[in-house]
């Protein structure tokens, strides 16, 4: 997320800026000390895998057992499944389409094993809480809003730019003014200050570079 200052732009606050405002206002203040849950990432449904998985698998097993019954009760098998069973005993097992299939289902499988073994929803991020049963996420948009200001009030910062990421926060800043060492080192202490007010379950580390802002 990315913002620069000007001056010379004014608008009228908005319905959903003030309600942004409000939601940000609110992580300022950050929850009593206590002893804190080790809260986790909430787990995602996977509604659209797990319907798109069922519906494949839904449609080829009641086509083939379709056929099956057709054959049970004295008909022909189908086309495709005689053409399928041709293709299976004729083809050696390295032929290339055979092998080409087998990586596609594979990689396939493999998707589906890592969707089911990790939790998802990389937009929330799990807030410490005083009670284990207790859950809170932040909104990763939202806590790159919150950082971000935290960057644009230093003092010679121009432009700024955070990026969340699982164990990091990357933050990019332009200096207008002042010496970019100086600056990056209250910017440092900004950004940490703005990150330990999260309060989240896992502070992540901070990576804050500044460059020069070119005239």
């Amino acid at each position: 997320m990315e913002r620069e200052q000007d001056p010379l732009a004014q608008k009228e606050p908005t319905e959903t800026d003030e309600a942004t405002s409000r939601t940000v206002g609110l992580l300022d203040e950050r929850p009593p000390a206590g002893p804190r849950s080790a809260a986790r990432r909430p787990w995602s449904a996977r509604r659209i895998p797990a319907a798109l998985t069922a519906l494949i698998i839904a449609v080829a097993a009641g086509t083939l057992l379709f056929d099956v019954s057709r054959v049970r009760a004295g008909q022909a098998a189908a086309g495709w499944r005689v053409r399928l069973a041709d293709e299976l005993a004729a083809r050696p097992l390295d032929d290339p389409a055979l092998q080409i299939g087998a990586a596609v289902i594979a990689a396939i499988g493999l998707w589906l094993i890592i969707l089911a073994l990790s939790p998802g929803l990389r937009h929330q991020l799990p807030l410490e809480t005083p009670d284990a049963e207790m859950r809170a996420v932040l909104d990763r948009e939202a806590a790159e809003l919150k950082l971000r200001d935290a960057a644009m009030r230093v003092p010679g910062v121009s432009a700024a730019k955070v990026r969340f990421f699982q164990h990091r926060v990357k933050a990019r800043a332009d200096v207008r003014f002042r010496a970019p060492v100086d600056v990056k080192a209250d910017l440092l202490a900004a950004l940490q200050e703005a990150l330990d007010r999260l309060a989240l379950a896992r502070p992540p580390s901070l990576d804050v570079r500044v460059r020069p802002r070119r005239k």
